[in-house]
This record gives C-alpha cells, structure tokens and sequence, in this order.
C-alpha cells in the first residue's frame, strides 16, 4: 500500500500470528476489526465473537462477513469435498442467525449488506466441475473474468454486481459497535435512542 501510495509515510503494519479463539491481544486493543470469511470456519464460533468483543475498545466498529446463505447452500448441494474438506466451511449462517449471535455476545447489531455477487457463480461453477480442477475452460475463464473486473472495474461489471448483490452476492456484511458501557449497552433496543447510540 505504502508503495502505491495508498498509506500515509507514518503508517505502520504488522502480521501476527494467533488463535482466533485466544487472540495474543489486550481487552480493549482495537478501535476498528475487520472479521471477514472466519466464523464459517469455526466449531466454536461464539467463542471467536467473545474474543472479538474482547479485543474491540468500547465504542468501536466492527464488520463481520461470512459466505451468504443462499450462495452457499448452492455451493454445498453440487459438491460434498466444497464444504468437507479440513478447514473448509463447516456452517451455513442465515443473516438472522449471525445476528442474534452477535448480539447475545453484546455487539449493537447496525447496517448491513450483500456483496460480490460476480464472485458466487464462479463458485459453483468450481463446485460443479471439481474444488481442485483449476484447468477447466469454464472455470479458468470466469477466472479470468474476475481478475479482469477486479484491475479494471468497468462501469458493466459495477452496476452488474450492485444489481446483483441482494439477490446472490457471495458475502454478507453485518457492522457492529461496542457499546461504551452499560447504560449505552441498554439503548440498543430502545426506540429512539440518541443517534450517538446508534451504529
């Protein structure tokens, strides 16, 4: 990022290797947490949001993603090896199911949306032919489709997958807050509450 001008020059990053379910982070580290296609993977995937929870400060954001629910089952109806192989997706989440879990973890629930419809047909395309056949004329050409839509986002393809995105966009994001403390933890559910209190 830094090279491509994408980082300001004080900008620092760091790789840290861990268990999602025992971060090597203190309560309270983070003031914003980007979970993206983790829970999924997950036995214990309260657990993981108990940790996420942790490591998030009071009053910071987060955004969650995991594979959306129709999308997915697709996936898992043309292939047994998608969804059995070691690490591989091991639930299939609704959007209300995420939700209350989420939320029974203490997260505010906020927004949320779909995204990257383009990407779920090149998935059950692989689904249909093999995980591991990498060589397919179909796959490898919505592949290279893909790889071609993510460089150059021509106008097409965007407004193509914005349509796209409710109806079978491969993810869904759901945004969350910590409350700030317990009196703001009560407002989550009380109509009217200050914008403040809101995610």
């Amino acid at each position: 990022m830094r090279a491509e001008g994408e980082a300001p020059a004080d900008a620092e990053a760091e790789t840290v290797k861990g268990d999602a379910l025992d971060m090597p982070f203190d309560d309270g580290t983070f003031d914003r947490i980007i979970a993206a296609e983790i829970f999924e993977h997950i036995p214990h995937d309260t657990l993981g949001m108990k940790e996420l929870y942790r490591v998030l400060k009071p009053g910071g954001i987060a955004a969650v993603t995991v594979p959306s629910w129709f999308p997915e089952r697709v996936c898992w109806a043309l292939s047994e090896e998608y969804h059995t192989n070691e690490g591989g997706h091991i639930r299939i989440y609704t959007r209300a199911e995420l939700e209350a879990k989420l939320k029974a973890t203490g997260f505010r629930i906020g927004p949320h949306h779909h995204a990257h419809a383009l990407h779920s047909p090149y998935w059950w395309i692989k689904c249909a032919v093999g995980t591991d056949d990498d060589d397919h004329p179909l796959a490898k050409a919505y592949h290279k489709l893909l790889v071609w839509d993510m460089l150059e986002a021509p106008a097409v393809t965007r407004v193509t997958e914005r349509l796209l995105n409710p109806v079978i966009g491969k993810s869904v994001v759901v945004y969350l807050r910590k409350p700030l403390d317990s009196e703001h933890a009560s407002a989550v559910d009380t109509p009217g509450a200050p914008a403040r209190d809101r995610v």
